[in-house]
This record gives structure tokens, C-alpha cells and sequence, in this order.
């Protein structure tokens, strides 16, 4: 998340924070609960140092996934989600869709087209069934990671930079959005 909090500098105020499992070196996460508290505190925080600035959680995989949960709980006037985990490892008979149902933010799905953890038809089904208007940026070719295999970027002639340069796009249109309404 670093060299994406280098490029988001570039829109706007940046803040990360870890997770406590992550700070600690472990590879479970803690529970979602947990997980929600340590989010919104990092959130509080990063509002004390930024009063009136306009709030968007942007979050990869698991941290877009609780940046979801967060913000049914404080106003925020965005979500980003960075490769969102739809599908508990994988599993599509194992939705995580009923926060995104709940959600009243306008919310940025940021996809790739080989992420087996979010199935685009569905995401398509499940974004259709949301009340908070929603966007796709669609990754061709990325993995859950949003990388895409060396060989498709030199058979298309882009660089990852170029891949990254267009997410960062359309992240900034996303706020631009947002600054209208």
C-alpha cells in the first residue's frame, strides 16, 4: 500500500495504518470486530489531523472489505475497494455481499478480470442489488492483486505503471464524482 499511498498523494491527504495482527507479524487476521475498531480509530485520527477534508476509505482486499463495514457506522463520503474479496477464499457459495447491500456510500470497485476472489458476473449481480451508487474500474487481465502477467502487458504494449497510472485515474474521477454531489 505504500507505493499506492505515494500515488494517491497525487489527489489528495494520504493516511495509512496497519492492522494489529500485521504490526505483531501474524498471519491470521483478528476478527472482523477487531478489525472495525482498529479502522475507525485510525479513521478518527486521521480526521483529527484533517478537519474538513473530504473522507474516502480506500482499502485493498481485506481493508476495503471492513473500510465497508466502517463506513455504515461513520459518514464518509466515499469507499474505494481495491481488489474486494466478494467470495471467502474463494468460495463462490460464500458471499460477503450483505455489507454491500447495507451500504449507503458510493463505493469504487476496483477489479481484475483473473481475481478468483471476485467473480465479475458476481460482482455485476451483486451491484445491481445495491441502494449506494457504485462504479466498476476493471482491471483486463489482473489478478487479485491487480497485477497482470508480464507476457499480456508486453503482448498490449502497457507497463504495470501504465495499469496503475490508469486505477489512479479512475480513483481521481471517482472524487471528482464525489466533490459534485
Amino acid at each position: 500500500m505504500q507505493d499506492w499511498k505515494n500515488r494517491l498523494s497525487e489527489i489528495g491527504e494520504v493516511e495509512t495504518f496497519d492492522y494489529d495482527y500485521t504490526r505483531e507479524g501474524r498471519k491470521r487476521p483478528d476478527p472482523l470486530p477487531q478489525l472495525i475498531a482498529r479502522h475507525r480509530e485510525a479513521l478518527s485520527q486521521a480526521r483529527e489531523g484533517h478537519p474538513s477534508a473530504l473522507t474516502i476509505l480506500i482499502g485493498k482486499s481485506m481493508g476495503g472489505r471492513v473500510g465497508c463495514h466502517v463506513s455504515l457506522e461513520e459518514n464518509v463520503e466515499g469507499l474505494v475497494c481495491l481488489g474486494y474479496p466478494l467470495c471467502a477464499m474463494g468460495d463462490q457459495t460464500k458471499l460477503r455481499n450483505e455489507v454491500l447491500r447495507g451500504l449507503n456510500t458510493p463505493t469504487l470497485f476496483v477489479q481484475g478480470t483473473r481475481d478468483p476472489l471476485c467473480p465479475l458476473d458476481l460482482l455485476e449481480r451483486v451491484r445491481t442489488e445495491m441502494k449506494a451508487p457504485n462504479f466498476l474500474h476493471i482491471v483486463e487481465g489482473g489478478d487479485h492483486s491487480l497485477r497482470v502477467p508480464k507476457r499480456q502487458l508486453k503482448a498490449t504494449g502497457k507497463t504495470e505503471n501504465d495499469i496503475n497510472q490508469q486505477i489512479l485515474q479512475a480513483i481521481a474521477g471517482f472524487v471528482d464524482r464525489l466533490s459534485l454531489l
